[in-house]
């Protein structure tokens, strides 16, 4: 199956930067040959940023001219490293930088390959015919060259100038040779090939799953129909089983209506960071509050998830109560530790730069949304009793538990003595007292891709979701605004979490602003699973791009290999033309 590789032009600043563009996307050919973008034409390959080895200061990147070369085992890629604007790269002049993937859906950054002293200006990978050497093509100082690779990170002293025609490894390697694409802003889009099993896979998993087909009994008995499920089986083989809202029987037959909760975008406005979380058969709503300049916390209550749209609210924190909690109340987060309630959520009693970590206890059997239910707030700790963090600030801790442990990851920022952007960090804590570590700090994630730090270097608001023994950490990247996404980590459960090698780190967002229309920036999200089993993913977005933050929620599906599937909208989870059934009555 044919597949392009490009980079984009940026729509503008605010839909889709230039920087964002500065990246890897992928396309194929349909049917009547023209051709698709992939991942909602967003990026799928960035590159990482650079690190000073003594301040630990990132300096973000982009990458242009990607070239994909299919091989045993996968696909190599070559491209040309540049600063984050897209201008030269003075620290990769003469070299490309170089990637493995098994599947153009997990990818590995191998490094730098040095081809010669100039800049590139193109660059291209081919396997000679005649001597099967690997040979890496590249244009600079407007000549083409050759050059013979020991491997994919290792050249050779074998360098040649060339023409641009065809022939033996010795000759040239090929053309530089682009197609046109037509898919929208795509340019130096580059066709491989891609076998039948891996196109299988990459579509599966860079096109959103949509509502294919039905399954169902045709016929049953009037006693079976409070049970009665339908299967909806879509277009990557997963499924999802969904209850009927039933019409009154006639005639023998009874007609039905396949539930799906519908919730218009946005459900709170000026809500940010939103959190659903279940509790003795009640559901309960917090999140930030930026009608108030983040002054106050609120929580709603009710029987079921849709009735939060319209419930009311109940004070339970402010800003002027207690003398150590001052204004910007952020990112409140129910959690449940060895089995007593708490609320984790960041204050400060001066300004933003003073922002730390708390944690608040609910009394013994106190309420989830009675203010004198909680005790004042703590101060998150570290294991020698010292404050979490001195050099910057906290926020966005949240709980993960594994293997009998529990743990929590925070999103920490460095001011002193220069602001490193926000980094999220794990460790272990004390669940007799979660405001307690009993580790040391360690790193999870930072800001090192183009999606994660543009406008600035931000990785915050991690929350955790479990399915079928593995961890699912999403966090979200870049500045609060319609570049906001959220990307993911994945771990086993059981594994040793304050190890950095079990956790892996996808490449690319899996929500942006490109995923619904109309819900720009969505991020800092949290998950809940309600009464049916069904997991809901509640995040914020803005409804316009100089919109305030709103909180937004929909139904997290899981792909045909189990994995979070984060972009599916309400129509492509059942579209209106095959949510009506009719069924026998035997």
């Amino acid at each position: 199956m044919k597949f392009v590789c490009y980079t984009r032009r940026a729509v503008s600043e605010a839909e889709y930067a230039p920087r964002l563009g500065l990246s890897m996307h992928l396309g194929y050919e349909k049917e009547d040959g023209t051709f698709a973008p992939l991942n909602h034409n967003y990026g799928v390959l960035f590159v990482k940023a650079t690190q000073d080895a003594e301040s630990h200061a990132l300096h973000p990147k982009s990458l242009k001219k990607p070239f994909v070369m299919p091989c045993e085992g996968g696909f190599k890629i070559i491209a040309i490293r540049t600063e984050a604007n897209g201008e030269p790269d003075p620290e990769s002049k003469g070299c490309a930088v170089v990637f493995e993937t098994p599947d153009l859906v997990h990818y590995y950054e191998l490094g730098l390959i040095k081809l010669c002293d100039e800049y590139l200006d193109d660059v291209m990978l081919k396997v000679c015919p005649n001597c099967h050497s690997l040979v890496a093509k590249f244009e600079a100082g407007g000549k083409v060259y050759r050059r013979k690779l020991a491997s994919i990170t290792e050249p050779t002293d074998d360098v040649k100038e060339v023409g641009n025609g065809g022939g033996c490894c010795h000759h040239t390697g090929g053309h530089f040779e682009y197609t046109e694409t037509g898919i929208e802003g795509a340019y130096d889009a580059r066709e491989f090939e891609v076998s039948e099993d891996l196109a299988d896979y990459a579509l599966k998993k860079l096109l959103t799953p949509v509502a294919v087909s039905l399954e169902y009994e045709k016929e049953v008995t009037a006693d079976k129909l409070d049970d009665f499920r339908v299967t909806v089986r879509y277009s990557d083989g997963s499924t999802h089983s969904k209850r009927v809202d039933w019409e009154a029987p006639a005639n023998g037959e009874v007609k039905g209506r396949i539930h799906l909760d519908h919730y218009d975008f946005p459900i709170a406005v000026n809500r940010a960071d939103p959190c659903v979380y279940r509790y003795k058969g009640d559901y309960y709503f917090i999140a930030t509050n930026d009608a108030d300049g983040n002054h106050t916390i609120y929580v709603r209550r009710a029987k079921t998830i849709p009735e939060l749209v319209n419930a009311p609210e109940k004070l339970i924190l402010d800003s002027v109560t207690y003398p150590h909690v001052g204004g910007l109340l952020w990112a409140p987060e129910f959690h449940n530790v060895a089995g007593k309630e708490y609320i984790f959520h960041a204050c400060t009693p001066k300004e933003f730069g003073d922002e730390q970590s708390h944690v608040m206890v609910l009394k013994d059997g106190g309420e989830l949304d009675d203010r004198d239910s909680w005790e004042a707030p703590r101060r998150v700790l570290k294991k020698d009793g010292s404050p979490l963090y001195d050099k910057g600030i906290t926020l966005d801790m949240t709980t993960i538990e594994s293997g009998g442990r529990v743990y929590v990851a925070w999103s920490q920022r460095q001011f002193n003595p220069i602001d490193l952007g926000a980094w999220v960090y794990i460790a272990e804590i004390n669940p007799a007292e979660p405001w307690k570590l009993i580790s040391d700090p360690v790193l999870l994630t930072l800001p090192e891709y183009g999606w994660q730090n543009n406008h600035t270097l931000v990785d915050e608001g991690p929350f955790a979701l479990y399915r079928d023994g593995m961890i699912y950490l999403t966090f979200s990247s870049a500045l609060v605004d319609t570049t906001y996404c959220v990307g993911m980590l994945t771990a086993r459960e059981g594994d040793d979490l304050l190890n950095p090698s079990v956790w892996i780190k996808g490449n690319y967002p899996l929500m942006h602003s490109l995923v619904a229309p109309g819900e720009y920036g969505p991020g800092h999200n949290a998950y809940v699973t309600d009464e049916y089993g069904d997991v809901w993913n509640t995040y914020h977005a803005r409804p316009g791009i100089h919109a305030p933050r709103s909180s937004g929620i929909r139904r997290v599906h899981f792909g045909f290999d189990g994995e979070p599937v984060l972009d599916m909208t309400e129509e492509k989870d059942l579209p209106e033309s095959m949510r009506k059934i009719t069924v026998k009555l035997k």
